[in-house]
């Protein structure tokens, strides 16, 4: 008697692989939109710890403290995770800063203007994150703007983000002052 031999056909075997290559194409681009949006938790993060910083700071000393845009380099602006500064001006002062490689830059801008000086102190800030997660132009720009007691903010420099706050989905207009969101529609969330 002679035994049959037994395994998978060739149109067996190109079937699993179709399959495989199908789930395979619906599960990358949704991994990889599911990991820029976590990398994006970054600045909102960052940002609220900034904020905790600045206003600790000026309980004790009565003025915010202005920042410039830190790190310096562009590899946040393109993706990449840069090493934070040592030292670093004005974050340093209200003891703030993340800890190894960051994603975004921050900076924070002090009002009103000629602030801090004698006499002249920053009743106001905003605090702004940045970076191109995904390379494709559009920034993720991020912010919070901390008014003072007459409800004025301090401008940004991120495009869009302007002193009457940053964008609210409810709105649908740039009306949020002391909460993080990103500066307009669009920022912050990109393709993802």
């Amino acid at each position: 008697m002679r035994r049959r031999k037994s395994g998978f056909t060739l149109i067996e075997l190109m079937i699993v692989v179709a399959i495989i290559g199908i789930l395979a194409a619906i599960a990358i681009p949704n991994f990889l939109r599911f990991q820029l949006r976590a990398r994006a938790g970054e600045g909102k993060t960052n940002l609220a710890a900034l904020r905790v910083a600045e206003e600790g700071y000026a309980a004790e000393y009565d003025t915010y403290v202005g920042a410039a845009v830190l790190p310096r380099s562009t590899g946040a602006l393109n993706g990449d995770k840069v090493n934070w500064p040592t030292p670093a001006p004005g974050f340093d002062t209200v003891g703030w800063g993340p800890e190894g490689e960051v994603l975004f830059v921050y900076q924070v801008t002090g009002g009103p203007a000629g602030c801090p000086a004698p006499g002249n102190p920053c009743n106001r800030f905003t605090a702004e994150a940045a970076s191109d997660l995904d390379v494709d132009g559009t920034l993720n720009w991020w912010a919070y703007f901390k008014p003072d007691g007459a409800g004025v903010a301090t401008s940004g420099i991120g495009p869009s983000c302007v002193t009457t706050g940053v964008f609210n989905s409810v709105t649908t207009m740039q009306d949020l002052l002391a909460t993080v969101g990103p500066c307009a529609n669009g920022m912050g969330v990109s393709i993802f």
